[in-house]
């Protein structure tokens, strides 16, 4: 592993530095700028890497730079950062929600190699999904470093098309609040039907954990496992014969889109800040 400096110390860059750690990577090739003092001790004290207040500082050497900070504050990062990065030209990686590529060109300059990347918020226990896409400055090894980084927190998926990344931010980004919208409905439903809530929460977040790891683990399609699960005019079938009669399919696709859309009004925004 490189040199890999974070800017931000939120709870997805020391996931993903937990999860760099566990794989074998050195703690002094990884360092952190975070501003407050109380969180930057935090960081030293929990994975014994360097942390300093100053982005300058941190980035220093760095082979690899990682924005973890929110778009917002680009126009502070990059008026600090800017002259270090022509100066070195780094691998430049941002987890910023919405950020395009040519946002990132034109706050911190024309030439450098930059990957953007849409994590989600299980990236936190290790279980995230990430979709990446890279300009043309890339390299197949910066790829790769790119990659083994996201990797330490899920799984990766590149993305050729940038644009689609605005619909891997609606399914992978922001699915995560689908789910828990849906065991919020299933242990509604159920206590409605006069389960103890607690024992409702538990048996539908489960159920959709146990789900999930059959899609994953077994690498099956979902309609196969949607149909094995299905016994012909039982209780299964009735359920999801009411999930189509109120168009399931449809509203998750009107979802999708009404995801997709705002994203691209939210990067729209971003080309407004300075």
């Amino acid at each position: 592993m490189t040199r890999l400096a974070f800017i931000g110390g939120g709870n997805m860059a020391r996931s993903l530095i937990g999860g760099l750690l566990n794989t074998g990577v050195a703690p002094a090739t990884l360092s952190v700028a975070e501003p407050l003092a109380e969180a930057r001790q935090a960081l030293g004290r929990d994975f014994g890497i360097a942390c300093y207040a100053e982005n300058r500082l941190a980035v220093a050497d760095a082979e690899v730079i990682l924005l973890a900070v929110k778009p917002q504050v680009m126009p502070a990062i990059h008026a600090d950062l800017r002259d270090i990065l022509q100066r070195h030209r780094p691998l430049l990686i941002s987890i910023a929600a919405g950020v395009r590529l040519d946002q990132l060109e034109r706050w911190f300059g024309s030439g450098l190699p930059i990957v953007r990347c849409m994590p989600n918020t299980p990236a936190l226990i290790g279980a995230g999904a990430t979709g990446l896409c890279a300009n043309h400055r890339v390299s197949p090894a910066q790829k790769a470093q790119a990659q083994h980084i996201l990797d330490a927190a899920g799984i990766t998926r590149w993305i050729d098309d940038e644009a689609l990344m605005d619909t891997v931010t609606a399914l992978s980004g922001s699915g995560p609040a689908y789910f828990f919208a849906l065991v919020e409905a299933l242990e509604a439903a159920a206590v409605a039907q006069g389960l103890p809530r607690d024992t409702a929460r538990a048996l539908a977040a489960q159920t959709c954990l146990g789900a999930g790891r059959m899609l994953v683990e077994g690498g099956e399609d979902p309609a196969a496992l949607r149909q094995r699960v299905t016994s012909p005019h039982g209780t299964t079938q009735a359920a999801l014969e009411s999930f189509a009669a109120d168009g399931l399919p449809h509203i998750v696709a009107r979802a999708v889109a009404a995801a997709t859309r705002r994203g691209v009004e939210l990067a729209a925004e971003l080309d407004q800040l300075p």
